[in-house]
């Protein structure tokens, strides 16, 4: 190894050992370049079905969260009694194949976006889930990745009939 490249893996071990948000290389703008959550499964159901799932307050509340209210345009997702909550827009959608979410509230979700698209395939439909848009890759962000990894195994069992109800309670989380 040269010089530069122990020293460069010195700083990532650095980097990546401390309890600090890591950033990444810069964006043409100036800002921190944050790598997007993302995540893609296949769900034995229509795009019909898995789209009223993820567009709606009464579809989330199938698989993401029971404490929702809709005041108005926006859909609120409570967590921990009401600790944390979410306010969600729908600013596009598309039918049944994509649904964009952007967060108005939250230090690290507010101006975040959740998008849904799904593509049908022979015999299911392919979600492929983006939560884009975050500002630092901080402890949170790492523990939203692996939590929207069981979201995704929770909305295909609602979708095709298997409900495991959601996720989160009102107080906490479900088994």
């Amino acid at each position: 190894m040269t010089a530069f490249q122990i020293s460069a893996a010195k700083d990532i071990r650095l980097r990546y050992n401390r309890n600090e948000p890591r950033v990444g290389p810069m964006r043409a703008d100036g800002g921190i370049h944050v790598p997007d959550i993302k995540h893609a499964i296949e769900i034995s159901a229509t795009p019909e079905k898995v789209y009223s799932l993820v567009s709606t307050a009464s579809g989330l509340g199938q698989w993401w969260a029971t404490d929702i209210t809709q005041p108005g345009p926006t859909v609120d997702l409570g967590f921990f009694n009401r600790a944390t909550v979410y306010r969600l827009r729908l600013l596009s959608e598309r039918p049944p194949l994509h649904a964009d979410w952007i967060c108005e509230s939250g230090d690290e979700w507010n101006g975040t976006h959740l998008t849904f698209d799904l593509e049908a395939t022979k015999s299911a439909a392919l979600i492929r889930f983006a939560h884009a848009g975050w500002r630092t890759e901080s402890p949170y962000f790492r523990s939203c990745n692996t939590t929207w990894g069981e979201l995704m195994f929770r909305l295909k069992a609602a979708a095709e009939g298997r409900t495991r109800g959601p996720l989160f309670t009102r107080d906490g989380w479900l088994p």
